[in-house]
């Protein structure tokens, strides 16, 4: 039996393995760990990992790994020595990890380092920011890697990444947004204490690069949401630098009657409320990602985004509260009328992929050592 640890350390890169997590832990083949640390231990932020363990999963090791959120690098070093500490005793065959978090770098810094087998997901993505720095760091420390698209696959390729080591499965968060795998929307609103008919959602993340910034940034993007007058659910940014700034800029939304705020939301629930909003607005991938599968308007707003896939559905504009405002009006005004295509993210069987490649002889008898390959 094949022992596998999935590291998770938000409430994001969760709702990525989720399905992943579910349909191994439920083989007899497979003895399944989860190492989850980074914001699902942080009470600010909902406390994410009660989340986990409501989902019944089993073999849930916490591990804080941070006090604040100005030392990204103190964070790294911290998830490297307590992760090192936990495989030692596990002991395990494969390291899973997602995206592009310090948390995920960890994970295939002390896996790798212990030739242990590294799988990422979502690698090959591109941003723009620090996040894609990561992201490419932690695909070069991976030996194996799970794309959501070709366009992933071929920007691995180009980083010296041989082919026979990049599976194309899908971005596994589609596997819940199917309408039947999602609850009922007047159930999701009287559980949060959602009154709005109609409303947005509103998620606004920290940018590394430009902390210097973000005080004017964040002050534009809430007397935007202010001057619109619409109803928004709103939902706290990582815990990444800057992120003080932006909550404390938030308070002064907290006896406004339009805002709902909220720490974090489940998944699924997320899901649901987001398929059934008027747009959504900040800079988060949710936007590029999960709001055009539901067909749902994105104003994205500034350069976290750069480079990602782009839709009909999705509006860029620049910080200014003007320019935000006026997107706000060119959304509600025009109608999408493109559907995003399956082929950019797989088809919602994600975990079945997964399931089938961790069972053929070929992934585990992947090669520890790693070698550049040459165009």
């Amino acid at each position: 039996m094949k022992k596998i640890v999935f590291l998770t350390g938000t409430r994001a890169d969760y709702g990525k393995i989720k399905s992943l997590i579910a349909i191994t832990q439920s083989s007899n083949d497979f003895d399944v760990h989860i190492f989850a640390t980074g914001m699902h231990l942080n009470k600010l932020y909902g406390y994410t990992v009660t989340e986990i363990e409501k989902n019944g999963f089993k073999n849930i090791f916490k591990f804080k790994n941070h006090d604040s959120v100005k030392h990204m690098d103190r964070n790294l070093s911290n998830t490297i020595d307590g992760f090192s500490k936990y495989i030692s005793k596990i002991n395990p065959d494969l390291v899973i990890v997602h995206g592009d978090r310090v948390e995920a770098l960890a994970g295939a810094i002390v896996g790798s380092i212990n030739n242990i087998l590294v799988a990422h997901i979502e690698g090959g993505e591109v941003s723009g920011t620090i996040d894609e720095m990561i992201r490419h760091s932690v695909s070069k420390m991976s030996h194996i890697h799970l794309v959501s698209n070709n366009s992933a696959k071929k920007r691995l390729v180009q980083l010296g990444e041989e082919k026979k080591h990049i599976y194309n499965i899908g971005s596994p968060d589609l596997d819940l947004m199917k309408n039947e795998n999602l609850p009922n929307l007047d159930n999701v609103k009287e559980y949060y204490n959602i009154d709005f008919d109609k409303y947005s959602i509103a998620m606004f993340h920290p940018i590394t690069t430009e902390y210097e910034n973000v005080t004017n940034v964040i002050k534009q993007f809430v007397d935007a949401l202010i001057e619109s007058k619409l109803n928004y659910i709103l939902i706290y940014p990582n815990n990444d630098l800057g992120t003080e700034e932006i909550l404390n800029e938030y308070k002064r939304l907290n006896d406004n009657k339009n805002f709902k705020i909220f720490p974090s939301l489940r998944f699924e629930y997320f899901l649901k409320l987001l398929q059934n909003s008027d747009f959504i607005i900040g800079n988060s991938s949710a936007g590029i990602r999960e709001a055009p599968y539901y067909n749902i308007p994105t104003i994205d707003i500034g350069s976290r985004q750069n480079n990602r896939d782009k839709f009909d559905s999705i509006y860029n504009c620049s910080y200014s509260k003007k320019s935000i405002l006026k997107h706000i009006c060119l959304t509600l005004d025009n109608k999408i009328t493109n559907k995003i295509s399956k082929s950019n993210f797989g088809d919602g069987n994600s975990n079945i992929l997964f399931e089938k490649l961790l069972k053929t002889k070929r992934f585990w008898n992947t090669p520890r050592q790693k070698y550049f390959n040459e165009l």
